[in-house]
């Protein structure tokens, strides 16, 4: 008994951490998409930083969808693929907004010289990675449930 619990502990545990290492590495990519197409933005589009940076992040988020749609939640991926998306740049905003308030709180308290903005922006990072991660999983890739058997639907 107890070594069933176990196994079936270990691999809920192993599946999460699987995930959340893909996640992390689609993160890592979907970065590298978002300077890309900033600085495309900035050169031949003539935009702004900030208009640059709007759609940097839409299209990187957009790009971070795609890809832990195919790869990370790859079971869990909703027929709905326009709401998912949606849903998915929506909760993606909260996850910088909360990076960006870690940041911000960490050099209030700890102020800005030396290396306290980098530490800053790690602990920032961290965080919205976390509640991405977790947003994701839990909102926009959640389970299907499985159909009632001779049930209706509403």
């Amino acid at each position: 008994m107890f070594a069933k619990a176990t196994l079936v502990f270990g691999r809920m545990v192993g599946g999460v951490l699987s995930q959340f290492l893909r996640f992390g590495l689609v993160g890592i990519a979907g970065f590298f998409v978002d300077v890309a197409v900033l600085y495309l933005a900035l050169s031949l589009l003539g935009v702004g930083p900030y208009a640059g940076r709007g759609i940097s992040y839409v299209v990187a988020a957009s790009f971070t969808w795609y890809f832990n749609r195919r790869l990370t939640f790859a079971d869990r991926r909703s027929d709905a693929a326009g709401r998912e998306w949606g849903t998915f740049v929506v909760i993606n905003a909260v996850g910088g907004a909360l990076n960006y308030a870690a940041y911000a709180a960490f050099l209030h308290h700890f102020g800005s010289s030396g290396v306290v903005p980098a530490v800053g922006v790690a602990l920032g990072s961290l965080a919205g990675l976390i509640a991405n991660f977790t947003l994701s999983r839990q909102v926009v890739f959640r389970k299907p449930r499985p159909a009632v058997a001779g049930g209706s639907s509403p």
